[in-house]
């Protein structure tokens, strides 16, 4: 019976990842061209300064100096966002949710008021804007990873401060023609 069952189970699975690759649209992030993430506020993988973080922990809630560039000709606007996987909610924590930034921005000053047109939403918090890190005291430190996405339209329909990172991630499936991330850390 196990030789029988062993084909079985073997096909199943190819069937499944051939489905799988099937649906994947062209575009996705597996294939995405990638652009190029800098900052001046905290290296690649280190703690960031408590200058970003979240003013209810003590910090100065001043968004990171960022600069980005890889962006195809295809390009008609950007998209940040900052998401703590980390958090302890079990679905991760959104900290910076912006659309709309126009494809002729390529950089942010750090605590910058962002360039006309550009929308900040929702984080989890429940305020519009950034709002930086807050682990819980005693934690390991936590990972906040910024990601800029170019998208192939002009700004994302709908998007509001009302709006939601899960609504900006659904938005932008299928628009976005290049990505970046850049990591940080940080623990209280």
């Amino acid at each position: 019976m196990r030789r029988t069952i062993l084909p079985i189970v073997i096909a199943a699975f190819a069937s499944t990842a051939a489905h799988a690759q099937a649906l994947r649209q062209p575009g996705t992030p597996a294939n995405l061209p990638k652009l190029h993430i800098s900052s001046s506020t905290f290296a690649p993988g280190a703690p960031q300064p408590v200058s970003v973080a979240f003013a209810g922990c003590g910090g100065g809630n001043v968004s990171p100096e960022l600069r980005w560039t890889g962006a195809p000709a295809s390009t008609k606007s950007f998209v940040i966002t900052e998401f703590d996987p980390d958090a302890p909610t079990g679905v991760g924590f959104w900290h910076w949710t912006v659309a709309n930034i126009p494809a002729s921005v390529t950089s942010l000053a750090a605590g910058a008021a962002l360039p006309a047109g550009a929308v900040a939403g929702l984080t989890d918090y429940g305020l519009a804007g950034y709002q930086g890190p807050c682990p819980p005291t005693g934690d390991k430190p936590h990972r906040y990873k910024i990601t800029i996405s170019a998208l192939d339209i002009p700004a994302v329909t709908g998007f509001t401060a009302g709006s939601t990172g899960a609504f900006l991630s659904f938005s932008t499936r299928g628009h976005i023609v290049a990505q970046g991330s850049y990591s940080g850390t940080y623990a209280r």
